[in-house]
Formats: C-alpha cells, sequence, structure tokens
C-alpha cells in the first residue's frame, strides 16, 4: 500500500489577492443579483487569507 501524498496548495498567497482584486472589479461593474451578492461573500472570505 502506497503511502498518502501530502496535499499542496491550489492557490498561493499571492493569488488570494489577485482573485480578490478581480472580483472586486465584477462586483463593481455588475447588477445586484443573487450572484453578485455570493460573489461579495466570496470576496469577504478571501480577505481572511490575505491578512
Amino acid at each position: 500500500m502506497a503511502e498518502p501524498t501530502l496535499a499542496r496548495p491550489v492557490f498561493s498567497t499571492e493569488d488570494f489577492s489577485l482573485i480578490r482584486n478581480a472580483l472586486a472589479v465584477a462586483i463593481r461593474t455588475g447588477e445586484d443579483t443573487a450572484e453578485t451578492r455570493k460573489l461579495v461573500n466570496l470576496h469577504h472570505r478571501l480577505g481572511r487569507f490575505a491578512r
């Protein structure tokens, strides 16, 4: 039986800032829809990783 390998992160810490900035642009240019509200929540959650 093979030894399990350690999980590698999918995103780097720099990626979180880039994604968060892209979300901010999408939120500012989008209409007030359910999807935009989900993007706002995701933007907020990603802010916790940037700290």
